[in-house]
């Protein structure tokens, strides 16, 4: 090597780090981490935030504390993030099926689904329950269908709230029996299976995080569930996919995004984190205990899921003219 090539060298070498920096510092986290769950405490949402922040917060060596910013469908806390840092020091986690109804229940959002959030990785996936009230002479899915049919009065289906996925559910099955049901919204899935089991509502679709005790418990009494398999809790009672109903896969999507222009290798450090989180022992018992199973195949998937599912939401909504409340 000639002395000017050497000399070029050794102009060139202080640059390195200066041009390495802006990289390195794509990738680290050197504040405070928010989880910000756009519900209200004790939801399924929620109990998973606060049973990933303590390693989370090992793993990236930084406090992460949960949020939760509640109201207007999840919009409150989506546009939240939407309009954070794009630097992956917030992450929103929810079930994501309300980012893929939301474009079709308000004309107006916000924000932009696709531009101001970017996917990180789905977390867990819970199937339905459809639960009844115990006071109902119904023991079995046929004997549903068939009550539904014959009951001269529409039965008060329970739902988490107008536009929301078990309420459009609920609205798949109704047309599916031929017969309307009554849709009853209450503020959360927690509140309508506490009105299934007081007898106040005929019967509803949750979340296996939150229905599966109340089944268990007999406080209610399981007909069906959604998914690829039955609830080793609940060994005697069929899928959807067995007794040929629709909305088979429909159940709580959790996943977890970030503001849209957030660097991808931070989205990838947290969809390797997350993934390793969710295969920790303790970890993953909590969630088969919870009914969920762990779904961390990163963004791209849920890129393709949310795209899917939004079509399929959106076209639902408007044929049966949904609006949110």
């Amino acid at each position: 090597m000639d002395r000017r090539t050497l000399l070029r060298a050794g102009m060139a070498a202080p640059l390195l780090p200066a041009l390495a920096a802006p990289a390195l510092r794509a990738q680290t986290f050197d504040h405070v981490v928010r989880i910000i769950v756009p519900n209200a405490p004790g939801g399924t949402s929620d109990i998973l935030a606060r049973l990933i922040a303590p390693e989370l917060g090992r793993a990236l060596g930084q406090n992460v504390i949960v949020e939760n910013r509640a109201g207007a469908g999840g919009n409150i806390g989506a546009d939240f993030v939407a309009k954070s840092p794009p630097d992956g020091h917030n992450l929103l986690l929810m079930d994501v099926t309300t980012i893929a109804t939301n474009p079709g229940l308000f004309p107006r959002l916000p924000f932009d689904n696709t531009r101001d959030l970017a996917p990180v990785t789905m977390f867990i996936y819970a199937p339905y329950i459809l639960g009844v009230a115990n006071r109902l002479p119904v023991q079995d899915a046929a004997g549903l269908a068939a009550h539904v049919k014959a009951a001269r009065a529409p039965l008060n289906a329970g739902n988490s709230g107008v536009g929301t996925a078990s309420h459009l559910t609920l609205i798949q099955l109704a047309e599916f029996f031929g017969k309307e049901m009554t849709h009853v919204p209450y503020r959360g899935g927690a509140p309508a299976l506490v009105a299934v089991v007081s007898g106040e509502a005929d019967l509803t679709i949750a979340g296996a995080t939150q229905a599966q005790p109340y089944a268990v418990n007999n406080q209610m009494r399981a007909i069906a569930v959604t998914g690829a398999h039955r609830l080793s809790t609940l060994p005697n009672v069929p899928t959807f996919r067995e007794l040929g109903w629709p909305a088979e896969d429909a159940g709580t999507w959790q996943g977890v995004m970030v503001q849209g222009n957030t660097p991808r290798p931070m989205i990838q450090r947290l969809h390797e984190e997350l993934r390793r989180i969710a295969a920790i022992p303790a970890i993953a018992a909590r969630l088969a205990e919870l009914g969920a199973e762990p779904r961390t195949e990163g963004p791209e998937p849920f890129r393709t899921w949310l795209t899917r599912e939004t079509e399929t939401y959106s076209r639902l909504i408007r044929d049966n003219n949904i609006r949110a409340e």
